[in-house]
């Protein structure tokens, strides 16, 4: 979850797998099980940058994610939708992805 809100937090431009090691204090095998689970799931994009590999999140797979979620798991209940999406934008705010 903490890489997936940092790269969050990086939007478009992502980060390459070294720095976000660092700035998690994670070591590079854990990093790379963590950042290969994400991409299977299609949560991810990576990019090969000369020798680095940026990592970046895919919003356009995250937006279907929640619509499918709000869709299949509230069926559709608008009611829901407020109480759900109030504290995510806490979350996000200042995120420009």
């Amino acid at each position: 979850m903490q890489v997936f809100r940092l790269l969050v937090k990086a939007g478009c431009t992502g980060m390459p797998a070294g720095r976000i090691a660092l700035v998690l204090d994670v070591n590079q095998t854990t990093l790379s099980r963590h950042l290969a689970t994400l991409e299977q799931a299609g949560l991810l994009l990576k990019e090969r940058q000369a020798q680095q590999i940026i990592y970046r999140v895919d919003f356009e797979a995250i937006k279907g994610l929640i619509g499918f979620l709000m869709k299949d798991c509230c069926a559709g209940d608008q009611r829901v939708v407020p109480d759900l999406i109030a504290p995510m934008s806490a979350d996000l705010e200042g995120v420009s992805p």
